[in-house]
């Protein structure tokens, strides 16, 4: 630990009473500012209603800009992933080492730690089989398949099942055992990963002498597929990085392996997260790491993977940012890798398992006061990016808990809420007109949305008729209320638990049902 505040989790680890203060003040933040606009909504609705109207056009228009924006950023970033699928990275690789042999692909190993709960070999198989099935040598590839302890004889078992299939392509395999009830741990995938890692570094990299900076380590969620080229483009990406030690390397997550399968509101979100994810590459001053990201051995070795958190995908970004004082990015990929949707044995229990997936997204909000606060505390970051991140973070959390109420529900307060005085202006009979005609204009970025998502998904299932193919477009139509029950809600309910301290432990996702 570079200083004792870069392993905060929450306030009550600090010590001075000043130091936690401050620190439940950064908590409550998000909250307070999420809750504060939906009860301001309501309360100048009534009290100001000609300053709410004012402020819902004003608003509309910032998000028909917006959607214009990112559906821009969409479009590109699905070009540059289409243009990277057709690309021969093995080829380019070759290339690469024959102009500059100091880059040696033959000298990079990828390391891949899979964190293992209760998922069956249905689940764990395909996601081996695709990894044997990629382009990149497996004498050049460690796998781990990291086992919670908690999950009892059945995981172990299937871990064995796997082993015995498929031990033997690769350079190595390993299964770790990730003890139970570890003091200063937070249950769930980030500590099984620390573990995983520590135990690799003992038994096989330092045995072996493998030097840090030549083995890329890809932490993969045990239902992450990636394609055939996947790891020969992110040694290319890699080798060619300005930066490689100091870099995060992030794919584009698509939930192909049941999307037929998955009921429409799963899909949307799903469909959804790919898409903001095309976004976010095209804005690389934004990316943070998310699920199956990669990273130098080197950095993770001297920035330690967090254990103490459920938000670990993001966290060891911001851990690494934080350690290196500003001195690290992350960089987007333009390539997929393909995961589940979330699906379980019914209609209903998939409703509440997709509400809980949100939530547990949506926790990520407890990076703000984390940041905030070690920004307070580093005096190298330039102000600039503090300032910059900061605002990114708040506004995202704050959209995510807000904007779908805000256009959909709240625009219509001032109508319900305004006095008879109101009742009877101009602006009262325009505002509904005026917001509709705004959103009408808006749903092209839904449109984009629509047709993209037709481009990304994979062959239909014999079981299925035409039909479905009509269903993916029609499903669209569910959007607003799908950002509403499974994005506000969710969002606005994790930031209250972090504003009252009730921090949200790690809820892995069901894995059920039939994969394409």
């Amino acid at each position: 630990m570079k200083d004792n505040y870069f392993d905060l989790s929450r306030a009550s680890d600090l010590k001075k009473p000043e130091e936690r203060f401050l620190y439940r003040c950064l908590e409550i933040l998000p909250g307070f500012l999420s809750w504060g606009t939906i009860i301001a909504a309501f309360i100048l609705s009534w009290k100001a209603t000609f300053v709410v109207a004012i402020f819902i056009i004003a608003f509309d228009f910032f998000w028909l800009l917006r959607i214009s924006y990112l559906s821009f950023h969409q479009l590109s970033g699905y070009k540059k992933m289409k243009k990277n699928l057709q690309t021969d990275w093995m080829e380019k690789l070759k290339e690469l080492s024959l102009k500059n042999p100091e880059k040696n692909w033959k000298d990079i190993f990828h390391l891949i730690i899979l964190p293992l709960y209760k998922e069956g070999t249905d689940t764990v198989g395909p996601t081996i089989q695709s990894i044997k099935d990629s382009d990149y040598p497996k004498d050049k590839m460690i796998v781990v398949l990291a086992v919670e302890d908690r999950a009892g004889a059945s995981a172990q078992k299937v871990a064995q099942e796997i082993e015995k299939e498929f031990g033997k392509y690769f350079f190595r395999f390993l299964i770790t055992t990730h003890p139970s009830d570890t003091a200063g741990e937070v249950i769930g995938k980030g500590s099984n990963v620390a573990w995983a890692v520590e135990k690799t570094k003992e038994i096989i990299i330092d045995k072996l002498s493998i030097p840090y900076e030549k083995i890329i380590f890809s932490n993969f969620d045990i239902d992450t597929r990636p394609y055939s080229k996947y790891f020969s483009c992110l040694t290319w990406y890699y080798l060619t990085a300005e930066k490689p030690l100091r870099s995060s390397f992030q794919p584009i997550p698509v939930y192909n392996n049941n999307i037929w399968e998955a009921p429409a509101f799963s899909r949307l979100i799903a469909t959804s997260g790919t898409f903001w994810q095309m976004m976010q590459q095209e804005r690389q001053e934004q990316l943070v790491s998310y699920s199956s990201h990669a990273m130098s051995f080197r950095a993770l070795e001297e920035v330690g993977y967090p254990s103490n958190v459920s938000s670990d995908d993001s966290r060891i970004f911001w851990r690494a940012f934080l350690f290196y004082d500003g001195d690290y990015r992350t960089i987007p990929l333009y390539y997929p890798v393909s995961m589940d949707a979330v699906m379980a044995g019914s209609f209903w229990r998939t409703a509440l398992n997709q509400y809980r997936q949100q939530r547990r997204w949506a926790w990520g909000s407890e990076n703000i006061p984390y940041i905030i606060y070690n920004f307070l505390k580093n005096k190298k970051i330039l102000l600039t990016e503090k300032i910059n991140h900061s605002l990114v973070l708040l506004d995202g959390f704050w959209s995510w808990a807000t904007s779908a109420l805000l256009i959909f529900f709240l625009g219509w307060l001032p109508l319900s809420l305004g006095d008879k005085s109101f009742q009877t202006t101009l602006m009262s009979y325009n505002l509904p007109r005026l917001t509709s005609n705004i959103m009408t204009i808006a749903m092209i970025g839904m449109i984009i949305s629509a047709i993209t998502s037709m481009s990304l998904l994979p062959p239909r299932p014999e079981k299925f008729d035409k039909r479905k193919n009509l269903y993916m477009i029609l499903q669209w139509f569910l959007l607003p209320i799908t950002l509403i029950i499974f994005g506000a809600f969710p969002a606005l309910d994790a930031q209250m638990r972090l504003m009252l301290g009730k921090h949200l432990g790690f809820w892995v996702t069901e894995k059920v049902g039939k994969k394409t």
